[in-house]
């Protein structure tokens, strides 16, 4: 049946109610950042450190967990620990003085404040008490690129320092919101690896020991598309002139294997003591062959090589590429050790170019802060086809589990899994077991299906991937079965069900926009209760022989469309599962906010998360909101986020997940808040920056909040 057919034989009332229902067709998976898939190796790479010695992968030997079968299925990677007898020292994990100098709050990645002075009980009285626009944003008119602002504002040095999809960096007043002063990278405004310009924020270094009178003894850095990271004094906004050449760092001259798009440093970097640590960003989908994956420590202050690591085995790097971290990193100073979330290779949906082990790949691995070594490292996806990158930073936590202390790490996934395991040593702190996943149907020639994958029974997948999601009633009958002959069509036997290029290709639940996204878990020391947000996102993945790609018509949109894989036999194309009228086809809710007790690893209480919007028309809550962006929590009981569809930024009631506050942004809070004190106030900032993933509504909005002042 014809669109214009179907509309004759709705009423007025429904065909409102169905526009009214309808999300945007252009794209609701989550980016990110890369391109990506996995598989096993055993050889491990190196790590250079200028004239130092090579890295090795670990200096204890590697062994399996007692929950994985690598002698029955062969070709699973064993997992790399660490010592048992690695120490710690009392650098506490969590400050006692409230920090949030970093893109998750603090090192940890907690995103916990320990300020009480608002509270479940007078929240409802908060009160915008500043806002500032940037003027760096546009909507992809006017012959510049639309613009993605995902950057959570740091305040240090009494300051709040912002970074901008335009490259510049502007200092604010955290009390009034006044301009201090702003730099500007003049950068190139060029997608270069991106459908639309991108930034995640600055980062922020100050000297344990300043000299007085000198300058950039406190820097703040941001990176670009282009692949610079400029420093500047973060007292004067000027550039520091002694780091890498007259302030820029050039990050792609270590682009030196398979260049095909610049190092994109849209994440600001990791800075821990004497190290600034980088990733970047690529180009998704695109080639087979790509740069391979690296992460460089440098000195602050000057910008040199301290270490680098490389996450693909020397003797493929040639032929696959990626594997990079894209996304923020976390830092335990305690036991000296970085934490990398760890994409996938190239390319995303075939492998049969890679079909050795890479044990990095789609991994979380812990690197030795000052050397840059492999303590330890966990591989989440073996062989990944499904751009599974593991996306958000692991939140490390101390938590007390049938009466014993562990320090541990919990790595949200996209395939709506949280791993928890010892961070000092990558145990399992819960059983994770190694269980059989689909083996495909024969279409794919050359492809190597890995015969099991990790699976965590504590705590317990956020989102059912063991059945076919359920189509929404609403939404078949509106387009006239629209949505369930779709979910006939398409193959699915389960989580892992690999892609196809049979049909119309083959369901992919959760797809490569995450169940979690970059936001990551925040997490309370007190309660020892983790809080997270997912989306229940349905999409699915055809490929195509590169003869019948080349037919296609069509491009590709914010993180769905047609894509070559050049270099692969195999192009793709990814679909969201709506109807023609741009509703989802999946049964809601669409996103969820979940607690979780880490003495248990039991879920607390979960609930949709924000309004589904379009048209100005705003869904029953009780349908939730796809989310990007991640939630920050206090001390006092609250947690703080914004990440869905209707731009409202929200306070909810830790103990009971109870809506407490909300106000409404010029676009999606597509970042996480940061909360801080400022002259014996307690703020929260939020970005309104949008991400056309949710809606097409983009921002250059900076909203602080605080109680009345008595």
């Amino acid at each position: 049946m014809s669109q214009r057919s179907l509309c004759m034989t709705l009423s007025p009332r429904m065909l409102t109610l169905a526009l009214m229902m309808a999300f945007p067709a252009a794209g609701m998976a989550q980016q990110s950042d890369t391109p990506s898939a996995t598989a096993p190796e055993t050889a491990a790479p190196q790590s250079q450190a200028g004239d130092a010695p090579k890295a090795e992968a670990s200096d204890a030997t590697p062994s399996a967990s007692a929950q994985s079968a690598p002698d029955a299925y062969p070709g699973v990677a064993d997992p790399i620990y660490a010592s048992e007898t690695r120490s710690r020292n009392d650098i506490p994990l969590v400050p006692k003085t409230p920090v949030w100098d970093g893109f998750h709050g603090q090192l940890n990645a907690q995103k916990y404040s320990p300020l009480t002075q608002v509270t479940p009980e007078n929240v409802g009285k908060l009160q915008k008490v500043w806002d500032y626009h940037t003027g760096d944003v546009s909507d992809g008119s006017g012959g510049t690129t639309a613009t993605v602002w995902s950057a959570t504002p740091v305040f240090a040095n009494d300051t709040l320092y912002i970074g901008t999809p335009f490259y510049r960096i502007i200092a604010l007043d955290p009390g009034t919101g006044k301009e201090k002063w702003s730099f500007d990278t003049d950068s190139t405004l060029e997608p270069l690896t991106q459908p639309a310009l991108k930034n995640r924020g600055v980062a922020y270094w100050q000297s344990p020991n300043p000299v007085a009178g000198k300058a950039c003894q406190k820097i703040v850095y941001i990176g670009t598309m282009d692949a610079q990271l400029f420093a500047v004094d973060a007292d004067t906004g000027k550039p520091c002139t002694d780091f890498g050449n007259n302030g820029v760092l050039d990050v792609n001259q270590w682009n030196t294997l398979n260049d095909r798009f610049p190092f994109s440093v849209l994440q600001p970097p990791t800075v821990a003591g004497n190290h600034v640590i980088l990733g970047w960003a690529g180009k998704d989908w695109a080639y087979a062959e790509a740069p391979p994956g690296a992460v460089f420590s440098v000195d602050p202050q000057t910008g040199k090589l301290q270490w680098s690591f490389d996450s693909l085995p020397e003797k493929i790097r040639r032929k696959t590429g990626t594997a990079n971290v894209w996304t923020a990193m976390s830092v335990d100073l305690g036991l000296n050790m970085v934490y990398l979330p760890v994409a996938s290779p190239s390319p995303n949906y075939w492998g049969g170019n890679r079909t050795e082990e890479i044990p990095y790949a789609t991994s979380t691995t812990a690197l030795d802060l000052d050397t840059g070594k492999v303590v330890w490292s966990r591989q989440w996806v073996h062989h990944d086809i499904w751009d599974y990158d593991i996306n958000s930073a692991p939140t490390l936590m101390d938590i007390t589990v049938d009466g014993k202390e562990i320090p541990a790490l919990m790595q949200g996934t996209k395939m709506g899994f949280l791993f928890v395991v010892n961070r000092a040593t990558g145990k399992d702190v819960w059983p994770i077991e190694e269980r059989k996943v689909p083996q495909g149907d024969g279409s794919v020639k050359g492809e190597y299906y890995a015969p099991t994958q990790p699976f965590p029974t504590k705590p317990a997948p956020l989102l059912d991937q063991s059945k076919k999601p359920d189509v929404w009633k609403l939404a078949d009958i509106v387009s006239g079965g629209e949505c369930s002959k779709l979910f006939d069509s398409l193959s699915y036997d389960g989580m892992y069900s690999p892609p196809t290029t049979k049909g119309e290709g083959v369901l992919a639940y959760p797809d490569s926009a995450g169940g979690v996204q970059w936001g990551g878990v925040a997490f309370d020391p007190e309660t020892q209760i983790a809080v997270v947000n997912t989306s229940h996102i349905v999409q699915y993945i055809k490929l195509y022989a590169r003869e019948d790609y080349n037919k296609q018509k069509g491009g590709s949109g914010n993180e769905n469309g047609f894509y070559p894989q050049e270099g692969a036999p195999y192009g793709m194309r990814l679909s969201n599962a709506l109807n023609w009228l741009g509703m989802p086809c999946w049964k809601p809710p669409f996103g969820e906010l979940v607690a979780i007790d880490m003495h248990t690893g039991d879920v607390k209480w979960r609930r949709p998360l924000g309004n589904s919007q379009k048209f100005g028309f705003f869904m029953p809550e009780s349908m939730g909101s796809p989310t990007i962006g991640g939630p920050a929590v206090t001390k006092s009981g609250l947690i703080f986020i914004g990440s869905t569809m209707d731009a409202k930024a929200r306070a909810f009631d830790m103990k009971t997940g109870r809506e407490l506050w909300s106000d409404q942004m010029q676009a999606p809070v597509v970042a996480n808040p940061a909360i801080y004190e400022y002259k014996g106030r307690e703020y929260v900032a939020f970005i309104g920056g949008g991400n056309s993933i949710l809606k097409p509504a983009v921002g250059d909005q900076v909203a602080v909040y605080a109680l009345p002042e008595k």
